[in-house]
């Protein structure tokens, strides 16, 4: 799995880049938010999640790994793909997302072109309580509460019942989180 990309900007589009890196140039589905970041420099790091499906191989790129952190659990929402999920990080900075969130601002949601009534509702209902996650990272506990997340919702526990249980948890390294968690979700 990719995990990220540097390189030359070879061509740069509002909703694509063309990244040149070691002699190969890989075409990055990139936000408008990203691509004015990018605007300004010609040697970038981008943060990269790789969907590999059987027709093709997608690279989406991001300028920090809030941006990718909030793509990455937007394409985990059922009915929301990669190209909705675009949308809405083209629409709104991370920083808006996650105080629309926090507002439980539906009618915010709407605005972006593709999400209606009912598709608002439903993401707004499955990132609740997420946006915590997605605030930049100040210290190592919040990595290890991202990294014992990741595990749990792997196993295929869901966000809103992995945040009530968080809540409860006195661990501080990812291990014993995940037995603590597991011990109370199941």
């Amino acid at each position: 799995m990719i995990f990220g990309l540097s390189g030359e900007i070879y061509r740069l589009e509002p909703a694509r880049v063309l990244l040149k890196v070691g002699g190969i140039v890989y075409d990055i589905a990139i936000s408008v938010q990203c691509s004015s970041h990018l605007a300004k420099e010609n040697e970038v790091f981008l943060y990269i999640t790789q969907i590999i499906r059987e027709d093709a191989h997608l690279l989406f790129g991001f300028y920090d790994e809030m941006e990718k952190g909030m793509f990455d659990r937007l394409i985990k929402i059922n009915g929301v793909g990669p190209k909705v999920a675009l949308a809405i990080l083209s629409t709104y900075e991370t920083t808006e997302i996650l105080e629309i969130i926090k507002r439980k601002d539906v009618v915010a949601l709407q605005r972006v072109p593709g999400i209606g009534a009912k598709g608002a509702g439903k993401i707004m209902v499955d990132l609740s309580g997420f946006y915590v996650d997605l605030l930049p990272r100040s210290n190592i506990l919040d990595s290890v509460y991202q990294e014992a997340r990741m595990a749990l919702e792997s196993l295929g526990f869901k966000a809103n019942s992995i945040d009530k249980v968080f809540k409860d948890i006195k661990a501080t390294n990812t291990q014993d989180i995940i037995k603590e968690a597991l011990k109370i979700l199941r």
